[in-house]
């Protein structure tokens, strides 16, 4: 049904890292996984089929990608669309409208159906996905995993025979993964073919039929889930897969920090148009301490991160730095913030320069060196915008280095990241905490916790119920926290 023929692409001012010689062969109601390092081809091997290469992204090739036998770069992008469907790594690029029940019916306008029927499709939509609270809600005030849901409820409402799904599950919690995986088999049940370019592993194992592993723009091994499954953990690190069964993991048993906390916040309370979203939020913490911010999306985990520095206006309450208050200026003038899309946060015309961009008397060998830790070198001279999603949150990080602040806020910064890349930006996290920084990470990520992290603070239902070290005793704690088996 699907076939790459003799696939070879590179994007404009790319001379290596692209496909070479792809042959791949997909039937109708296969489910495969491409998996690889960031880079590898993965969204591109997508793009050939959607579409979306050449008409939106041009580049230099040999070969074809074919849908029935016929080039899917001839067929009208209208007529594709009706037979794929694809829900991108940020949902944010492929809204249209301000509410939830427009974005879920687009699709359909597009292809002028009647009303009467558009609207049974997004009723029906709705209910099978389990999506009835999230209607009628304005997609600015959702959340990133909150957002990623209705980018597939609108593809799933136009009903498409192939369904591509580019890291669908990169800002999800536990929960949303989980229903990501229902909303997989239920299409996979309807006899549907589904690709996805994906590092997160775990929770396709027992759904995918087939997982093509690709190496520099090539297709290495095509493996069964078994097969993955029996190679050794360090196999697949080496391979820059990430975990395939999170039972497995364990948190590394870290031990408190031995300072005196410099930071506190006492008794704070932030609001979003004038709704309370987390109250009597109290906490202290200690230069060196890598704190994970846990929970639930929609939680108030990007508010929290955001209020503390100095971001976010509805704020009550005290936060303290060595016992001297910190308002807002003086909050934004000691921390920074990778923010959860890094696109926002870009700004320079080449990576080397985004790296000290807006910094006072930067440390170029610092920099350099950040940029080799995170394996950007070679793209210094590159444009930010032509990395892929992976890179960018790289850079992002590559930042935090460089800037010199005392508070560093992380906010997911391994959504979209392989293995090796996680293992960097962790080893840069414990460099900038013995640096003496303090670290808050908002993250759904348990591999990242488990690897770096000294303590979890968890939010739910607006308050704070857990602020736990990461030890021994409290390892059945943190792990029901992602819903794990103790």
């Amino acid at each position: 049904m699907i076939e790459w023929k003799d696939v070879s692409f590179t994007y404009p001012g790319q001379k290596s890292d692209g496909l070479q010689q792809v042959n791949l062969r997909i039937s109708a109601g296969e489910c495969v996984l491409f998996c690889g390092r960031s880079g590898c081809g993965k969204t591109t091997m997508l793009r050939l089929v959607n579409g979306l290469i050449p008409s939106f992204f041009p580049g230099e090739g040999d070969g074809a990608a074919y849908l029935e036998g016929q080039d899917c770069s001839e067929i009208p992008m209208y007529r594709l669309a009706e037979r794929v469907g694809s829900v991108f790594q940020n949902p944010r690029t492929q809204f249209f409208n301000v509410d939830t029940d427009s974005e879920i019916a687009f699709g359909m306008e597009n292809q002028a159906l009647p009303p009467t029927e558009l609207a049974r499709r997004v009723e029906q939509t709705a209910r099978e996905l389990n999506l009835e609270a999230l209607r009628g809600r304005s997609i600015f005030a959702l959340s990133g995993g909150e957002k990623q849901k209705i980018a597939f409820a609108s593809v799933y409402a136009m009903n498409p025979d192939i369904y591509l799904l580019d890291e669908p599950s990169s800002n999800l919690d536990m929960d949303s993964i989980r229903a990501l995986k229902e909303y997989l088999k239920l299409i996979k049940a309807q006899g549907k073919t589904i690709l996805i370019a994906e590092h997160r592993l775990y929770y396709l194992m027992e759904l995918v039929d087939k997982i093509v592993y690709l190496e520099r723009g090539r297709i290495k091994e095509i493996y069964t889930p078994k097969e993955l499954a029996a190679l050794s953990q360090g196999q697949r690190a080496s391979m820059g897969l990430r975990a395939v069964n999170l039972q497995q993991l364990r948190p590394q048993k870290r031990a408190k920090s031995a300072q005196v906390p410099i930071l506190a916040l006492k008794n704070v309370r932030l609001c979003y148009q004038k709704k309370a979203v987390l109250e009597n939020i109290c906490l202290q913490a200690a230069r060196g301490e890598i704190i994970a911010v846990v929970g639930h999306n929609g939680t108030g985990k990007t508010t929290f991160s955001r209020a503390l520095c100095g971001l976010h206006k509805g704020c009550e309450g005290d936060f303290l730095w060595g016992g001297k208050p910190l308002n807002a200026k003086t909050r934004r003038k000691r921390s920074y913030l990778v923010m959860q899309d890094v696109g926002y946060q870009l700004f320079a015309e080449s990576v080397e320069k985004e790296c000290v961009f807006g910094i006072k008397n930067p440390n170029a060998a610092l920099a350099d060196r950040t940029l080799e830790d995170l394996g950007l070198s070679s793209f210094r001279e590159k444009h930010p915008n032509t990395l892929s999603g992976g890179q960018k949150q790289r850079l992002a990080v590559a930042v935090s280095m460089v800037c010199g602040k005392d508070i560093l806020v992380f906010d997911e910064p391994t959504s979209g990241l392989d293995h090796d890349s996680m293992t960097q930006v962790a080893a840069l996290m414990e460099r900038l905490a013995e640096q003496g920084g303090i670290l808050f990470v908002v993250t759904h990520d348990y591999e990242l916790v488990c690897r770096v992290c000294t303590r979890v603070v968890h939010f739910d239902e607006g308050e704070m119920p857990d602020d736990l070290s990461v030890t021994v005793e409290n390892e059945r704690k943190i792990r029901e926290l992602f819903h794990l088996q103790p």
